[in-house]
């Protein structure tokens, strides 16, 4: 079993990174090579911008090739809830923007030709208990008004769609979709090289100066002056972003992959080849590789990622996944690994302007659509187009008593384990 993502294990090598020491001076400074970063220097080169980016390991490897593979419509968040905190005006302008995000990411794989497996195959949402079905079909009730196809699955039609009995109906939205994420990172990364975007791996940023007419930046691939800078970071532990830091939690996220699967399993477990997530707080999510295997994952501890705690993580993601499809209880594990989901307190993402600094962060487990949507949007914002920032509304005070370190993680987890057990 290899501890590592199935995702950068099986992508192609990205062969257009720039070499030796950064240029003086750029246009636009992008920090952070994931799906943010690469979709943004992809736009600004497109515009005629010279454009450098500054990734501290490779491109793609950290959340935008760690994850579960989906990319969906829809929220985070019960639609009906959202609505009646926010207004139904708001909540629908951000659901509309995560059904535009998944458009925005089909829109540059067909443009750019981009080989990453993408299709639509909808996402099944699966009701842990039988309350969990009644809250999906008021939803389902709800959801219409701003995803017309949204229909629910009963109990009785389930076998048409999973061959589990462990689940109580489902709400079906058609319209997301799948693609390999390391093959999409490097076609990305590729496309903004094309462009003509500099993109440099191995560049840690420790140091971030205001000088005349923009910033100093400076990496481990020497120092670079540009007018404006743009931080796709994510929560990440390196650099000078103790501001963002203080406003991100990270939460471990583990993933286990199977062997391949043969072809009349596939067709017993998943016969529709869907996303599919659970209801529960601490629930999992799972889809079939473009290879057959079948990627199961999940919160399965409330701890960070390293290779101890995934494999640890990965031990009750294999006990839960012959829970839920009992033939595959002595199926092989390929590989197992963990990433870092980036929580706002609100689980909404940010993105605006801080300190001069341009930033596109916090999506919260549903980052592999919004972060390519945003750093096309964050393009247009640094052009003078405000309005195309559909959070731009939102505050974001810092989590008090928080100040990069979640020692309350596992409180939080058996706060959510006894919801589940309760709710």
């Amino acid at each position: 079993m290899k501890l590592e993502s199935y995702w950068l294990d099986t992508a192609p090598p990205f062969l257009a990174a720039a070499q030796g020491a950064v240029p003086s001076r750029a246009d636009v400074v992008v920090v952070g090579g994931g799906f943010t970063g690469l979709s943004a220097a992809l736009a600004l080169a497109q515009r005629g911008a010279t454009v450098v980016l500054l990734e501290a390991g490779r491109v793609a490897g950290e959340a935008s090739g760690r994850n579960g593979g989906q990319c969906n419509t829809g929220l985070a968040h019960d639609y009906a809830d959202l609505s009646s905190r926010l207004g139904e005006d708001r909540a629908r302008a951000y659901y509309d923007a995560y059904n535009d995000a998944v458009r925005t990411v089909d829109a540059i794989v067909a443009r750019e030709g981009i080989d990453c497996d993408f299709h639509r195959c909808g996402k099944l949402k699966l009701a842990a208990k039988p309350e969990h079905y009644d809250k999906l079909a008021r939803a389902c009730e709800y959801l219409r008004k701003v995803e017309p196809d949204v229909k629910l699955v009963p109990r009785e039609a389930l076998a048409s769609e999973i061959g589990s009995d462990q689940y109580y109906g489902g709400l079906l939205q058609p319209q997301g979709a799948q693609m390999h994420m390391g093959k999409f990172g490097v076609g990305l990364a590729e496309a903004a090289s094309r462009a003509g975007a500099l993109l440099f791996q191995d560049a840690a940023v420790n140091d971030i100066q205001r000088v005349n007419g923009g910033f100093r930046v400076k990496s481990a691939r020497g120092d670079i002056t540009a007018g404006q800078i743009f931080l796709a970071t994510g929560n990440s532990s390196l650099g000078p972003f103790g501001h963002f830091r203080r406003r991100l939690v990270s939460v471990g996220s583990f993933i286990i992959a199977t062997e391949p699967l043969p072809r009349e399993v596939l067709e017993r477990i998943t016969p529709t080849r869907r996303n599919y997530v659970t209801t529960k707080n601490i629930g999992n999510y799972f889809r079939i590789t473009p290879d057959d295997r079948l990627l199961f994952g999940g919160r399965a501890r409330f701890a960070l990622s390293d290779p101890k705690s995934d494999a640890k993580s990965g031990k009750i993601l294999q006990q839960t996944m012959a829970h839920v499809f009992p033939e595959l209880a002595n199926t092989r594990i390929d590989y197992c690994w963990g990433g870092l989901v980036d929580m706002t307190a609100d689980r909404l993402p940010r993105a605006g302007q801080h300190e001069g600094m341009f930033y596109s962060l916090g999506y919260s487990g549903h980052g592999v659509q919004m972060s390519v949507h945003m750093g096309q949007k964050m393009a247009d914002v640094m052009a003078g187009r405000a309005e195309s920032n559909p959070w731009r509304d939102l505050d974001w005070p810092a989590i008090p008593g928080y100040h990069g370190k979640a020692w309350f993680l596992p409180f939080v987890g058996a706060y959510y384990r006894l919801q589940d057990i309760l709710h």
